[in-house]
């Protein structure tokens, strides 16, 4: 089975009027239960994260002002990005959730631990935040906290981070910018002074980290056949490099076509193909190991579909194994 990790509690960090609202993980959680999917997987456990633990990738006083601004009652850490006075609880919340799903996804083959893949639905999302700055809706990088996870606690040296939503994952880049032992493969729209700007062709990775950061900006307006292709050969050409035991997912699905913030004219069976392929990669080189992080996605509808396709494909995976 595939595991799921979501949580009421991951409702309680309220932006107001704002586009990563609670609904989104209502819309997707009521489009899950109605198709019968959330009752196909596996509910995960989990436990918040402490300050400590996220300390080892977000500076201090980082994590202090995201601390301080919650026990305030709540505001603003920048210009989109809002807190209210439950967001750090919760973002711990959803940080502990994927780190969680690592381990249980990398205990699969015991006794008792047969999932290979794990699903966490959660927010805040994670992959804009910085090694010392909260921003673009992001207080803490989820997938980063869980990647690093898996390196200290379980001694993975090969990890592959993949994200395919529409904004450059520039938080995640910089945490592992001069790291070998985590490629980061991004496909996102660029140009024109689209958020949050980096992620050019040319952004590699540094000293001993050149090499593992692979890039795929593309246009407004590319064809969606143009994009799926651009998407294989990259990530393959990742994969092969890095040979991961271990993939992560930064799933955003703000690429589809109705999204009102980033739509490069993506529909929701495109989301299968983008699937498929990761989880091609997975099993080629992880044993099937996967771990998908929601991210973006802000058309309600639009989310919910594409969430509904990407976690049956993923459970047909599941089903299949042996």
């Amino acid at each position: 089975m595939t595991l799921l990790y979501t949580d009421v509690l991951f409702l309680q960090h309220d932006t107001g009027h704002h586009p990563e609202t609670a609904d989104r993980l209502r819309a997707i959680t009521a489009q899950l239960e109605k198709t019968g999917l959330v009752q196909a997987c596996r509910a995960g456990k989990y436990k918040p994260l402490t300050k400590e633990a996220v300390r080892r990738l977000h500076s201090p006083g980082m994590v202090e002002a995201a601390q301080q601004v919650a026990s305030q009652g709540g505001g603003y850490l920048d210009a989109d990005t809002v807190v209210s006075a439950q967001s750090y609880a919760v973002a711990l919340a959803a940080a502990g959730a994927c780190v969680a799903a690592v381990d249980a996804v990398l205990a699969s083959g015991d006794q008792g631990a047969p999932e290979r893949n794990a699903l966490c639905l959660v927010r805040p999302p994670g992959h804009h935040a910085t090694p010392t700055r909260s921003m673009g809706f992001c207080l803490f990088n989820n997938i980063a906290l869980a990647a690093d996870h898996a390196r200290v606690a379980h001694g993975l040296n090969r990890l592959l981070i993949v994200d395919w939503d529409v904004h450059h994952g520039n938080g995640t880049q910089d945490i592992f910018n001069a790291d070998p032992a985590v490629m980061f493969f991004s496909i996102h729209r660029y140009g024109q002074g689209f958020y949050p700007g980096t992620g050019a062709a040319d952004e590699m990775g540094t000293g001993p980290g050149l090499g593992f950061t692979v890039n795929a900006p593309i246009r407004y307006g590319t064809a969606r056949r143009d994009y799926l292709a651009r998407f294989e050969r990259d990530l393959e050409k990742a994969a092969d490099k890095i040979k991961p035991e271990l993939v992560l997912l930064s799933a955003g699905f703000d690429a589809h076509a109705r999204d009102p913030i980033g739509s490069l004219g993506l529909e929701a069976e495109d989301f299968v193909v983008l699937t498929q392929r990761v989880l091609d990669v997975a099993k080629t080189h992880a044993a099937r190991r996967l771990v998908s992080c929601l991210e973006g996605g802000y058309n309600l509808e639009a989310l919910a579909e594409c969430v509904q396709a990407h976690v049956e494909q993923v459970l047909a995976a599941s089903d299949a194994a042996p």
